[in-house]
Order: C-alpha cells, then sequence, then structure tokens
C-alpha cells in the first residue's frame, strides 16, 4: 500500500478549533478520514517550528491521498504537504531499470 508522509501547518481558524478540540480529537478526526479511504494512520506527531503535524499513511492509492489532500486544503483550516515514501525495495527496482536519458548539451 502507498506510503505517504504528511506535513501541515494550522492556519489561525484551524488553531483555534484544536484548541477546542484537543489532539486526541484531531487524531480520531484524522483516523476516521484515512481509515474511511481504506487507509491507515502509522504515526501523528505534533511539532512546532514550520510544521504543526507530521504523519505518516497508508493509503490503497494515490488518488486517495489526492482525495484527503484537495479536501483538507479547501478547509482553510491546514496548509499541507504530502510526499510519497518508498520502501529500500522499491529504490532498489528503480536504481535497476534502464532509463534512457541525454543530459542537456550532450
Amino acid at each position: 500500500m502507498p506510503k505517504f508522509l504528511i506535513q501541515a501547518a494550522y492556519t489561525p481558524e484551524g488553531t483555534k478549533g484544536l484548541l477546542e478540540e484537543g489532539a486526541s480529537g484531531r487524531r480520531a478526526a484524522v483516523d476516521q478520514v484515512v481509515t474511511g479511504l481504506g487507509g491507515t494512520v502509522e504515526a501523528m506527531y505534533y511539532a512546532f517550528g514550520e510544521d504543526d503535524l507530521v504523519c505518516i499513511v497508508d493509503f490503497p492509492d494515490p488518488v486517495s491521498m489526492a482525495a484527503v489532500s484537495l479536501h483538507v486544503k479547501a478547509s482553510g483550516a491546514l496548509r499541507t504537504r504530502a510526499t510519497p515514501l518508498l520502501t529500500l525495495d522499491e529504490i532498489d527496482e528503480a536504481a535497476r531499470r534502464k532509463v534512457s536519458f541525454r543530459p542537456p548539451g550532450t
């Protein structure tokens, strides 16, 4: 199942909601969204700095991740980035594939 790193920063409106609901309330909401699309939440951490929230989630396909991303961003409560994560075996497979590439100017 494809795995994604999600990094998020709360907007002022989202932060107000977090203060009202608490971290455990938000975890329940994240679990509901992810499991509703057939995924699982591997980890969820709060942080401070550029990102307020970091999650690792599994989804059945990239379209499910895109659907969540669109709806979360449309809410205006969070600014998010989703990064696909690859296993060591997947990178080994990628390294074995032949790619016909010519660098510019050569």
